[in-house]
C-alpha cells in the first residue's frame, strides 16, 4: 500500500514529556560504514527470471503476544537462494519476531489508541519485483510487511529499528497515498532529527517559514559531506552515519518539539479523511499539502510584505495550479505549489523564495480553513474524486493477480476493498 522506507505516525505527549536523548551513546557511535558494507554486500537482491518467486519456503507461526493470533515469519527461497549456506532459518524468524514485538510496543506507546496493529505475516524477501522494487528497504502491503536482508541489517546497524516502525504505522492506515508517507515520516522524525534532513521534502517548507529560515543551509551541510560511491550502503545511510554538527541537531530537535502538536494532528485528519486527503496531495502533487495546511490554521504568517493587488493575482496563480486535476485525470507528477511559485517569479517579478512560501501558507489559510478549523474538503466532492478512489481500487485489484503476492496479502486486500466500497455505498445511501 506504501512505498515504503528508503526513505509510516502519531506524536502525541509522551514524545513532548519524554523525548528520546539525542546524543545518546548509541546514537552517537557511528556504524562503520565498511563493516555496514560487507555485511550488506552477500545479501543484495537477486534477479529471479521472469520475476517468478522462488517455490520454496521456510515458514514459521509465531504469536507475539500471549493473546495475539500467530503471525508467519516467512523466508522465500530460503533454500533454492542459498540462504541456508549460512543462516539458521529458525533462529531468523526469533529475531525477528523479538524484534516487532519491541517496535510494536514501542508504537502502541507512542498512540495508545492503536488498539489492533493488523500484522499478520512479515516476510524477508531477498530480491527485487514489483512488491519490492530495488531501491526499497521495505514495504508495507496487506497486513504484512516486506523486508530486505539489506534492510534488516542498515535498521539494525543504523537506524535503530526506524524502517520497521515506519512500516508497522502503515499496516494500520486506511486508504493509499502521500499523506500516509507524511504520517510515517513523522513518527520518523520525532525518533532522530537526521531524518528531517533525510526527509526534507515533506517538511522543509513548513521548517523555513515558522521555525528555521536557514534550514537549506542545514540541508546543503548535511549533503555535501562526502560518500562512498563505491559501496553497496545506500547513500542516505552513509550521510545519516556520517559525522553531523551537534548544535544543528539540537536545532532541529527543538524545532521538532514545536511542531508536534501539527503532527499530532496531520495523523488524526489522515484516520478521519483518508481518502479525501490523499486526492488532495495527489491533485497537488505535495506529499506536505497536510501538514502544511495545519501550520497554515495554527501559527501567525510572518508578513509578506506586498501589495495587495500583488497578493490577489498571486493567489490567483495559487487557485490556477492547486485546482488542477491534471495529477488526478491524467496521472501526472507535478508540484502545483512549485509550479505557482515559477508564475509568481516570472509574472510577478517576485523572485525571493521567502516571499513566496509567505504568500502560499496566506493562501492556504484563506482557501482550505474554515471558520470552525476544519479543513475544506469542498473539492472531494464530485466525479473526479470518485473516479480517483476507484482507480486505486482498481490498481489493487491489479496487485491481487500478480503471481508473487502471497495468499496473506490476497485475502487481505480483497477485505479491503470490501471495506472500501461498503463504506463509499454507505455515505451515498445513509
Amino acid at each position: 500500500m506504501t512505498r515504503g522506507f528508503l526513505i509510516a505516525p502519531y506524536v502525541l505527549i509522551f514524545w513532548l514529556c519524554n523525548p528520546p536523548n539525542l546524543f545518546s551513546q548509541s546514537v552517537l557511535i557511528a556504524t562503520d560504514v565498511g563493516e555496514l558494507n560487507r555485511l550488506i554486500q552477500p545479501h543484495l537482491p537477486h534477479s529471479l527470471p521472469d520475476e517468478s518467486p522462488p517455490t520454496d519456503k521456510f515458514n514459521v507461526s509465531i504469536s507475539l503476544h500471549q493473546e495475539g493470533t500467530p503471525v508467519v515469519f516467512s523466508i522465500p527461497g530460503f533454500h533454492s537462494l542459498g540462504c541456508k549456506k549460512c543462516h539458521q532459518g529458525e533462529s531468523l524468524h526469533l529475531k525477528a519476531a523479538e524484534r516487532m514485538r519491541r517496535v510494536l510496543a514501542k508504537l502502541k506507546k507512542i498512540q495508545p489508541e492503536l488498539t489492533e496493529i493488523p500484522l499478520r505475516q512479515y516476510i524477508i524477501q531477498s530480491w527485487s519485483d514489483k512488491l519490492l522494487a530495488p531501491n526499497q528497504l521495505a514495504h508495507t502491503t496487506f497486513d504484512t510487511i516486506r523486508i530486505s536482508p539489506a534492510a534488516i541489517l542498515i535498521d539494525s546497524k543504523a537506524y535503530q529499528d526506524a524502517t520497521h516502525l515506519h512500516e508497522s504505522i502503515h499496516l494500520t492506515q486506511k486508504f493509499i497515498g502521500l499523506a500516509n508517507e507524511l504520517e510515517a515520516y513523522s513518527l520518523n522524525i520525532i525518533s532522530d532529527p537526521r531524518f528531517l534532513l533525510l526527509n526534507f521534502p515533506y517538511f522543509e517548507d513548513t521548517i523555513k517559514t515558522f521555525f528555521i529560515e536557514d534550514f537549506s543551509e542545514m540541508l546543503n551541510s548535511f549533503y555535501a559531506r562526502p560518500i562512498r560511491e563505491q559501496l553497496f550502503v545506500p547513500k542516505e545511510t552513509q550521510w545519516f552515519l556520517a559525522p553531523f554538527n551537534k548544535d544543528q541537531l539540537t536545532h532541529l530537535r527543538q524545532a521538532i518539539n514545536m511542531i508536534a502538536p501539527l503532527l499530532n494532528k496531520v495523523s488524526r485528519l489522515n484516520r478521519n479523511y483518508p481518502k479525501e486527503l490523499a486526492y488532495l496531495s495527489e491533485q497537488t502533487g505535495n506529499p506536505a499539502l497536510l501538514l502544511e495546511i495545519v501550520a497554515a490554521k495554527q501559527f501567525p504568517i510572518p508578513d509578506s510584505g506586498v501589495s495587495e493587488e500583488t497578493r490577489r493575482r498571486a493567489f490567483s496563480f495559487f487557485d490556477l495550479q492547486m485546482n488542477n486535476k491534471d495529477n488526478i485525470r491524467l496521472g501526472y507528477k507535478i508540484n502545483r505549489k512549485k509550479e505557482a511559485f515559477l508564475f509568481i517569479q516570472n509574472q510577478l517579478r517576485i523572485k525571493d523564495p521567502v516571499i513566496h512560501l509567505r504568500l502560499y501558507f496566506e493562501y492556504l489559510k484563506k482557501s482550505f480553513m474554515k471558520s470552525d478549523g476544519k479543513i475544506n474538503m469542498q473539492s472531494t466532492k464530485g466525479e473526479d474524486f470518485n473516479s480517483y478512489v476507484l482507480s486505486k481500487i482498481k490498481g489493487v485489484r491489479k496487485m491481487i493477480r500478480y503471481k508473487g503476492m502471497s495468499k496473506i496479502e490476497r485475502e487481505a486486500a480483497r477485505k479491503w476493498i470490501k471495506k472500501i466500497l461498503f463504506l463509499d455505498q454507505a455515505k451515498k445511501n445513509p
